[in-house]
């Protein structure tokens, strides 16, 4: 995770039993620079729960959890560091307890302050920093900050069933095992009809490498209409647009449902909460898309998991060009507006 190793960066008898089979897994060394790395974590929803168990039981050496928000009735039931009947209580205290049980080994704090009112030297302090729940706003901000300072980055969130994650690991180099089979010119040894070709034993070469990654800014900003960005838009999940929206103002879980089932199988008009958009057909609630102006996040909360849903509201209608995530998906207001 880290470049650098404290001095006398070894572990100890306790530490190698404890992190014996990683040891296998990725090596010493490896494991040396994970105890050796203090790592900023915000946001502690659900992901960022699954984040700090990750990082507290690899081993790092220190674990900062910052939330300033308080437990909500709904945390304790996707957030499994909250312990019940904490509602009210600031998130990151709440989930400290839990936290610190996983690994004793690991220096595990916790920082209730708003992340926007954190100054520039405040983010030094760290190795790799890791964002959830966060504003766009916010994410651009501590990555510029990350990567003038030569800190590991990474972002992410989920919205329902769906969810995006971004690494900016400034300049990174490894090292890449190629194995190269050569082969020697064709003969003949018994006749014509018995032509092959000969091949030498192969031959295993290590080749260093290079990788520079972007930018949040840089990737938010990728022109679409040049010929290398169309050649890779095939590639691009629809996902990715809704970044270039406002996502300071809530998660878009509608509109990342909506592309997410559009992916180029629309050719026309589809009607929304009871018509499946693949299939055009009335389904189940499972299977319709929420798609009222302020409904909650998905899952809709509207939504039986197993009966039908009426809707009283004025339904969009959903109007598309059949070309995948290269076409606007534009919503409308249908006929009971």
């Amino acid at each position: 995770m880290v470049e650098k190793e404290e001095a006398g960066g070894g572990i100890s008898e306790e530490e190698a039993a404890q992190y014996d089979r990683q040891i296998r897994l990725w090596g010493l060394e490896a494991q040396k620079r994970l105890r050796a790395s203090r790592v900023l974590l915000v946001g502690m929803k659900g992901l960022g729960a699954e984040i700090a168990k990750n990082l507290i039981l690899a081993g790092v050496k220190g674990l900062t959890m910052l939330d300033h928000e308080q437990v909500s009735p709904e945390d304790p039931g996707a957030q499994f560091l909250i312990r019940t009947g904490s509602v009210g209580r600031n998130r990151a205290e709440a989930s400290l307890e839990r936290a610190q049980n996983l690994n004793p080994m690991v220096d595990v704090k916790v920082d209730t302050e708003n992340i926007e009112k954190k100054p520039e030297s405040f983010f030094t302090q760290f190795d790799a920093v890791c964002l959830t729940c966060c504003s766009r706003d916010v994410i651009v901000k501590v990555d510029q900050i990350c990567h003038k300072n030569s800190i590991k980055f990474f972002t992410g969130d989920v919205f329902g069933y769906h969810g995006y994650t971004f690494a900016n690991l400034g300049e990174h180099e490894f090292v890449e095992e190629k194995t190269k089979v050569a082969k020697v010119s064709q003969g003949v040894e018994d006749g014509p009809d018995t032509k092959r070709a000969k091949l030498d034993s192969s031959e295993t070469t290590m080749v260093k490498k290079k990788v520079v990654f972007c930018s949040v800014k840089e990737a938010l900003e990728v022109d679409w209409s040049s010929d290398k960005a169309k050649a890779a838009l095939k590639r691009t999940t629809p996902d990715y647009f809704l970044l270039q929206g406002p996502v300071s103002e809530g998660p878009p879980s509608q509109q990342l449902l909506l592309l997410r089932w559009h992916e180029g199988e629309w050719d026309c008009g589809v009607p929304g909460p009871q018509v499946n958009p693949r299939l055009r057909s009335p389904r189940d609630a499972d299977h319709t898309v929420p798609l009222c102006d302020g409904s909650p996040p998905f899952p809709h909360e509207g939504l039986s998991r197993r009966g039908k849903n009426q809707v009283t509201e004025p339904v969009p209608t959903i109007s598309c060009e059949p070309r995948g995530c290269e076409a606007p998906a534009a919503a409308k207001q249908g006929p009971g507006s």
